[in-house]
């Protein structure tokens, strides 16, 4: 077999292959094979039927026909590696020359990761926001938990902001009531915002017994996003009152025996999730810089199947999910169809991106995934979809994905050789000291401006 490559463009090549007559004969055995046993012919046994009278009645086309189709994904592999190509996706073969006896020509168009120039990136710097803990912080922290152990006690008045009101609904649409649309025994803090828009200025001021008409727009159910006729009874009105703030309220709400331990652990544990979101807001800001130092061509091909990937999820399970279709999702987002489609083709450009430039890294500083680190991604990656570790694995060798997450990790690993790097400063100007944990963060941040391009699914 000889083969050629012609480079189309930086991200696609053209195969020309020349395969000798005899090369095919492993295949052509196995055709005369196949049909014998799918073929009767009379008086011969089933499969042992002379390819000669195979030739006869069924015509030697059909047989090179069947021998050239097994034969083609081999030869195509073979010019692969010989050329030393990663494609991307399924190739266009085009049969240019068959004669029997003779030779086998064909060509293959296919997309191919480019060849990438990692330059120094040791010069990247980067701002990220301070870790600083203020006593408002502090305080706003220690009133969520006391909101919490807040109690509700039955009072005989009008309902105001704050209060619990249990309430009944029934929502109409073009004055029908809807199957769905019926509630009864809710229990609504008012002012939180967590039902429909419009309740809370219906709910106050009434007492129990009272009741309201209000027009709001539903978000679920059989009728989401249309406008609906709501009519809201109050069956109860309840008073919120809230703990106070002393040693007995730190031992009722946590651990601690003070008030004063308790705001300690709530800086503690302030300080450690601003230090986490600093870290990530450094990775993703090392990760765009990076990305600016990469002349990073994007195959077109692979990038109308990102694009549509990306669609296809959001509208088939995000959106379903929560009982919404696109075009009431752009309107709730106050998008337009034109920047909804700007802002998906530039999310998945940066995907590509991301994944070619970090790919390339893992190469070229020689990175590799040990058992440990795949395992634990394995374990937060499960803890996220939430599925016991023991399922996730399961689903994960089934469906052939293991490469998908050692390749995560891998670049996580290359975007933390970075971010290592770099310079890194906050907006006081001082120098972050991002620590070897950070790797966790990167492999995230990674996969997450990856987001697995469609290129995963199609590769090879």
């Amino acid at each position: 077999m000889k083969s050629a490559v012609e480079t189309l463009n930086p991200t696609r090549v053209r195969l020309t292959v020349e395969v000798p007559f005899e090369e095919l004969k492993d295949s052509l055995d196995a055709a005369y094979k196949k049909i014998n046993q799918q073929v009767t012919v009379k008086g011969f046994r089933k499969g042992k039927i002379p390819a000669r009278v195979i030739d006869q009645r069924f015509g030697r086309g059909a047989v090179l026909e069947e021998a050239v189709n097994d034969a083609l994904p081999k030869f195509y592999t073979e010019a692969v590696n010989e050329a030393e190509l990663n494609p991307l996706g399924q190739p266009e073969v085009d049969i240019t020359e068959l004669k029997d006896g003779e030779t086998l020509n064909f060509t293959a168009e296919v997309d191919i990761r480019p060849a990438l120039e990692i330059p120094d990136y040791s010069g990247i710097e980067v701002e990220v926001d301070a870790v600083e803990v203020t006593d408002e912080d502090i305080e706003k922290s220690v009133e969520q938990l006391r909101e919490r152990f807040a109690s509700t006690s039955p009072v005989e008045r009008a309902a105001e902001e704050g209060d619990v009101v249990t309430i009944d609904l029934e929502a109409k649409v073009d004055g029908e009531v809807l199957e769905d649309g019926i509630a009864s025994g809710v229990s609504y803090t008012i002012g939180s915002g967590e039902l429909l828009d419009g309740i809370d200025d219906a709910v106050k001021g009434l007492e129990a017994g009272g009741e309201a008409t209000f027009t709001s727009e539903l978000k679920g159910g059989s009728a989401a996003g249309r406008e609906a006729e709501v009519t809201v009874k109050v069956t109860q009105v309840a008073a919120r009152e809230l703990p106070e703030l002393d040693d007995e309220f730190a031992q009722l709400a946590s651990e601690f025996d003070t008030l004063d331990e308790l705001k300690a652990d709530s800086r503690k544990r302030l300080a450690d999730m601003k230090t986490y979101d600093q870290a990530t807001q450094a990775q993703e800001r090392v990760l765009e810089k990076l990305l600016e130092l990469v002349e990073v061509p994007v195959p077109e091909k692979l990038l109308e199947d990102e694009i549509n990937t990306r669609k296809h999820n959001l509208e088939h399970h995000q959106l379903g999910q929560m009982g919404l279709d696109l075009e009431k999702y752009l309107e709730i987002q106050g998008k337009t169809a034109e920047e909804f489609e700007a802002e998906t083709k530039e999310a998945a450009v940066k995907g590509i991106k991301t994944q070619f430039v970090l790919d390339e890294l893992v190469k070229v500083e020689k990175l590799n995934v040990n058992q440990e680190e795949l395992t634990e991604h394995l374990m937060r990656r499960a803890a996220s979809s939430g599925m016991s570790p023991d399922q996730f694995a399961q689903a994960v060798v089934e469906g052939g994905q293991v490469p998908l997450l050692v390749g995560e990790v891998a670049r996580g690993k290359a975007l933390a050789v970075v971010v290592e790097a770099a310079t890194v400063k906050d907006t006081n100007g001082e120098l972050v000291d991002l620590d070897d944990e950070d790797e966790t963060e990167a492999t995230e941040a990674a996969a997450e401006a990856t987001d697995e391009p469609a290129e995963e699914k199609t590769e090879g």
